[in-house]
């Protein structure tokens, strides 16, 4: 039993030394140069035309398709953070309390206010409709609203 544990651990260096994939032959190993490295690509490895490649945008702002007719993956909608929520609320005057992150029963209650005020479902969350309305008022403060 001893010998044949070694023998197979004689076996396995081998095969590890030996290496398990082809060899190449030396014939077929060429040397990297810096001539080689900047000299340009063959036609088989040419890179793709991008400047050829149009992107067809449709009136809501997303690329459709390329100009060999292929669709582009779907945009998604970019998603605010809770500060971002926050900020805007308190701009378009819903929102008094301290910009903190946290959307808690007042801020629940400011974004309900305001998509109530705004025509939109008052679901107190604030999706891609919501965020289009609210997303005016990030950058500029406003009066608050007198309620």
């Amino acid at each position: 039993m001893k010998r044949l544990l070694t023998l197979a651990a004689v076996v396995l260096v081998l095969v590890a030394l030996s290496g398990c994939g082809k060899k190449q032959e030396a014939d077929e190993l060429q040397p990297i140069t810096i001539e080689s490295l900047s000299a340009p690509a063959s036609s088989s490895q040419a890179l793709p035309d991008f400047k050829s490649i149009e992107t067809k945008v449709s009136p809501s702002g997303a690329a459709s398709e390329t100009k060999e007719g292929l669709p582009l993956p779907p945009q998604a909608p970019y998603k605010p953070s809770n500060m971002e929520i926050q900020t805007a609320l308190q701009h378009a005057g819903f929102y008094s309390g301290k910009i903190d992150g946290s959307i808690g029963p007042k801020s629940k209650k400011a974004i309900e206010d305001f998509q109530s005020a705004n025509g939109l479902k008052a679901d107190g969350k604030v999706g891609p409709k919501t965020w289009e309305v609210l997303s005016r008022h990030l950058s500029t403060a406003a009066e608050p609203i007198k309620r």
